[in-house]
């Protein structure tokens, strides 16, 4: 379905995003709600005035009713998929720390909180749900994946691969990448197929696409799973590895911290980053991929990425 969105509404957006999400009003998005399910119950077609609304707010307004629209809902079946994404009463959103944060990789601050576009993701598609958000902070994806599956947490964001499909059900990407590694100056690595010789060794985090598809590329050198990012780059600055497997955008943070590191040519494969959450939750994946495909629509994800200073990190095309 298409929103109709235009220049000055992304203008508003943009206005609004660097706002806190609890100083923006909750209350009128409450009662704007209220009237689109008392009108759905009616039969009405819900209508939103985009004047009326800013950011945050009228993105969730267009959400919801792009999602009742779209599948002809009913007021019963938006309170249905709240059911299943957040059946404590809050979203608990799975995300992954590392010391840079990037489209998928989130920071902790001094206070111990996470900063990054998966918490803008999570708190966003909590805010359309009218529910508080809560994070799971994690070492690596495949903790994530393991959380997901056992329903701890309601949803996640996470690189695909056909491995994870078999646990839970990936709505659409957000961003497309591919995964590659870095090496140390003093090294003649050039491309991914010059690592594949004896006696080399690549470290990648455990139980991820990355390692996976690098255990798949690299038949002689071997392949040391690590538990996180820090651990793998710390122990390629110390030697004990040759080169660090990550995403291509994820590494050049750290190729900028170690003089004379590169990153290499090739990759072991290319993916995206999808929402995900558990199977068996049918409402849940009709909500979320909504969600992403309007944020795509409207630019609310591409505006997420400038935020965090990735402004030439693309958004991934609709499927």
């Amino acid at each position: 379905m298409s929103t109709g969105v235009d220049a000055g509404l992304l203008s508003r957006i943009r206005d609004a995003i660097s706002c806190p999400a609890r100083d923006i009003g909750l209350n009128t998005a409450a009662s704007a709600r209220r009237k689109m399910t008392a009108g759905l119950a009616a039969g009405q077609r819900p209508v939103f005035h985009v004047g009326l609304v800013m950011g945050h707010i009228l993105f969730r307004s267009i959400l919801v009713a792009s999602i009742t629209v779209a599948t002809s809902a009913t007021a019963a079946d938006v309170v249905g998929a709240r059911k299943e994404l957040a059946p404590t009463g809050r979203l608990r959103v799975g995300v992954v720390s590392a010391p840079k944060a990037n489209v998928f990789f989130v920071a902790m601050d001094a206070g111990g909180k996470p900063h990054g576009v998966t918490v803008d993701l999570g708190d966003e598609l909590a805010r359309t749900l009218e529910v508080t958000s809560e994070f799971l902070v994690a070492h690596n994806s495949g903790e994530v994946t393991d959380t997901l599956e056992k329903e701890l947490i309601d949803v996640a964001f996470l690189p695909i691969d056909d491995e994870r499909r078999k646990r839970v059900v990936f709505g659409p990407a957000y961003n497309l990448f591919e995964s590659t590694c870095l090496v140390l100056g003093g090294s003649d690595f050039k491309t991914i197929s010059d690592l594949d010789r004896p006696g080399v060794r690549v470290a990648g985090e455990a139980n991820t696409t990355t390692i996976r598809a690098a255990a798949g590329v690299l038949k002689v050198a071997v392949v040391v799973a690590v538990p996180s990012v820090s651990e793998g780059i710390g122990m390629l600055r110390g030697g004990q590895v040759d080169a660090f497997a990550l995403g291509r955008d994820a590494l050049v943070p750290y190729q900028a911290e170690i003089p004379g590191s590169r990153i290499l040519d090739g990759h072991f494969h290319t993916t995206g980053i999808a929402i995900a959450v558990p199977k068996q939750r049918p409402a849940a994946l009709a909500y979320v991929t909504a969600f992403i495909n309007e944020a795509r629509t409207s630019g609310f994800i591409r505006l997420v990425f400038d935020k965090a200073g990735l402004q030439s990190t693309s958004v991934a095309p609709p499927e």
